[in-house]
This record gives structure tokens, sequence and C-alpha cells, in this order.
């Protein structure tokens, strides 16, 4: 049982009551995420600006058995920073600096409070790019790490794994640890680096994180491509990525969702007029370079039954498209009065089937379901609504609902999360999705981690 005492001793580790929030001084929002759908309030919150007060605040916590989770900017869907057991939230959001931008060796190292767009901006400022490029851009580097973040140029650059060179890492005891480095290539051991990509901070507390950069494309061009349908839209994708055209993004969004996109920000989305839409974007050094492989994507277009190509190679025309894509999440969410997410992937020849699966279930369970997401990389966001549902009928209806639709994506061959993570929300799935060796040695790891199950306890299984 956490108590006075413990603040007492934590607040003469910290010496700054402005940084220790206890009991009535902890905000709503350390409660929950962005969804909001997992709720738990923590005993504690330590807003921390260096390693060594992480190291001395889990030290104390181990020596203590009090659980311990990290919290970034909050904006995770499925409750990975929610404190489910209480305990202490260490706040890494102070935690904010950019440490070394190294052009010799293409690397920039951060803490991990740093905000994506503000890494983004800060590299390209210097003639440099940071590929992985999730939705939420006010999210922190050390979530983006956390949950293995993918994003929307994740078809043509991968994700956020690709991109982390070395990780310096706090462990459940408060002992510090440094794995990787600023090499290209390593055989030396086992990947506990990668170990750390994705686990939601359940196996340590990522404190400052090295990351591989590539020069900054100088010319990107974007094609809004309407089709009558979401399935002849979806089928489309293939072909292009046979063709090798080489995109940086393929993206997937129908007309309802454009509207609310339209709705929730006060603008006209280019062209809404068409039932179902890709939307592309190619980058490289030179229109000169790329034209080739948009012009050879329109034409894969048209020839399977796209009505019309919309070239955006302009900044303005660029952003108003792009901007609305960014936007969709919060759009749906504004549409009605509570949501859920299934976060699926499945292979890309596989997405047009979960497509129309989900939209043929919103009969079946008595709930609107809204779909967008990453053709390209079969990376599905799928959203039931509650809208005029009681609370009962809710949770029956969501439950029935993502039941019917986990279990389609594993028929599919695809997997429970592309880059959201399980955290609390979804471990029900994780568990029926992998086999009982998988979550076996996954436990094994979590043991050698974090024997007390501390870290971040009652995620991901």
């Amino acid at each position: 049982m956490f108590s006075e005492q413990n603040y007492r001793e934590i607040l003469n580790i910290i010496n700054d009551s402005e940084r220790v929030l206890f009991k009535e001084s902890i905000n709503e929002e350390y409660s929950h995420d962005e969804l909001g759908g997992t709720f738990s309030t923590p005993d504690l919150v330590v807003k921390v600006t260096s390693a060594d007060e992480v190291s001395a605040v889990a030290e104390y916590a181990y020596s203590r058995d009090i659980p311990i989770t990290a919290r970034g900017s909050g904006t995770g869907l499925v409750g990975a920073c929610v404190p489910v057991s209480a305990g202490i939230v260490i706040d890494m959001s102070m935690m904010n600096h950019i440490l070394e931008l190294d052009t010799d060796n293409l690397t920039v190292t951060v803490e991990p409070g740093v905000l994506l767009m503000e890494l983004s901006k800060y590299v390209e400022e210097n003639g440099l790019f940071y590929p992985p490029d999730p939705g939420e851009k006010t999210a922190t580097i050390g979530g983006n790490i956390s949950t293995n973040a993918g994003g929307m140029r994740a078809v043509k650059y991968g994700v956020t794994r690709d991109y982390v060179r070395a990780l310096d890492v706090v462990l459940a005891d408060g002992r510090h640890v440094s794995f990787g480095g600023k090499i290209v290539k390593n055989s030396s051991g086992y990947a506990l680096k990668d170990l750390m990509i994705g686990s939601e901070g359940t196996l340590g507390i990522i404190v400052k994180a090295t990351l591989k950069l590539l020069p900054l494309p100088k010319k990107t061009i974007s094609l809004l491509i309407p089709f009558p349908d979401i399935s002849t839209a979806i089928n489309t994708v293939p072909e292009i990525i046979k063709a090798k055209c080489i995109p940086t993004a393929i993206e997937f969004m129908q007309k309802e969702v454009i509207e609310d996109a339209e709705s929730y920000l006060g603008s006209k989305f280019p062209d809404s007029s068409s039932d179902a839409y890709l939307l592309l974007k190619f980058d490289g050094s030179s229109t000169e370079e790329i034209e080739n492989y948009y012009d050879n994507t329109a034409q894969i277009c048209l020839a399977a039954g796209a009505s019309d190509i919309y070239i955006s190679d302009t900044e303005e025309r660029d952003e108003t498209i792009w901007k609305a894509r960014g936007a969709f999440l919060e759009a749906i969410k504004n549409s009605t009065t509570d949501m859920d997410e299934v976060d699926v992937v499945v292979p890309r020849s596989r997405v047009s089937e979960m497509v129309e699966f989900s939209h043929r279930l919103q009969q079946e369970v008595g709930a609107r379901i809204k779909s967008f997401g990453h053709a390209g990389d079969g990376n599905l966001h799928i959203y039931v609504l509650k809208d005029d549902l009681d609370g009962e009928k809710w949770e029956i209806t969501l439950k029935n609902a993502m039941d019917k639709m986990y279990a389609k994506a594993k028929e599919l061959e695809g997997e429970v999360s592309g880059e959201h993570g399980i955290g609390f929300a979804k471990k029900e799935y994780l568990s029926r999705s992998l086999d009982p060796v998988s979550i076996e040695l996954m436990k094994g790891i979590k043991q050698a981690f974090d024997p007390k199950n501390l870290l971040n306890p009652g995620k991901i299984f």
C-alpha cells in the first residue's frame, strides 16, 4: 500500500515538490490515454528530468515492490501507459532534449520525451530525414519506440525498429544499461536492443535513443485517386507494388470518413464524390526522378477502374490532403459518443477481405463501423462506434464485434496489432492469436528482465 511516507521519501530523491504529484495534485489525465477505454489512477506521479532520477526512483520502487509505469504524451490507444496496478507513474515528458546530431554517422541522439514533430522539424532543418511517420505527431519518441510505431511511410521506409541504433535503458531494479551503438551492423550476442522496441515499457524504461537518419528527399508528389468502390481500390494495391513503383505511402479511405474529416476541420477535401480513394505519395531528389513512378502508377490505377487522377505537386495542395488524412481518428471520434479500435495487420493481398468483412459486420452486430488505413503494408484501423447505445448494450456489442474481427484477422493470417501495441485493452486477443509456446517464451523474457513484475504490470499478457 502506497503511503505518505513513500511520498516523502521519493520527494527527498527528487528534491522538487512541483515535480512529485500526490493525491489531489495528480491530474486526471494520468488515469487514461487518448482513447480512454482503460482507467486507473496512480498513487504518485514523478516528472523526471534525467536518467539518474529514473534510476533512483526505480531502485526505490524495486526495494519496496511498488509498480512503475512510464508515460510520455499519453497519445496511445490501448491503455499501455495507464497504471492499472496504481503505484508510480514516471512522466518522461520533461526529458525532451535533442542531445546530438552526428552528420558523419547520420544519427541523432535524443531523450525519450522529444516529440515526433519536434524531431522531424529539427532534422529536416539540417537536410536530414527521420522516416517513421505515425499519425499522431505529438507522440514522444520514447512512446514510438515502446510500441514500434509505423505510420504512413512504412511501405517504403519501414517502421521505428528499423531506425533505432542504440538505447539507454533503466531496468526494473534501477540499473542503467546501454544496448546497441552507432554501428551499422551487429552480430554480437542476443539483440537486447530489439527486445526493448515494442515492449511497451514492460522490460525497461528508455532514457536515451540514438536513431538512424537519411538524406532529406527534396521533392514529394501525391496522387489522390478516386475509385467506384473500396474493393476495386484496395485490389489495385498489389499491382502497384508488383510494378515496383516505390510509393512512400499508400493509404485507403472512404467517402464517409472524408466527410467526417471535412466536418471536423471545417474545410473541403479536394474531392469527395467517389465512394473510395487511394492516396499515394512519392519522394525523391527531383520531379524527374519520381515522375516515371507516379505516371506508371496512374496508368495502373486507371486500367483497374479509377475514375480520375488528382496530382498534388505543390506544398499547399499536399498539406490540405494529408492534414485531412491525419485528422481521421479525431474526426471519427468527434462523430460519435464513444468508440474502440481494431489495429489489425493482414497480408496486403487480404486487406480487401478484411475491410469488406468489417462493413458487413455492421448489420450483424448493430453498430456503425468505420475504417481507413495503410493499404501498402496491410495495417487497418477499424473503429466500432457507440453512438446512442446504452452502457450495457455497448459492452456486449463491442465485445461481439471485436471477437469477430480478431478471429477474421487470424483467419486471414494476420496479427492483432500493426503499430499501436497490445497494452491492457488488447491482451485477451493476443493470447488467442499466438500459440502457447510463444506466450511462454515472452513470459520468460519478462521474468528475466523484471522478476518482480513491477514494470507496467498487467500489460501485453
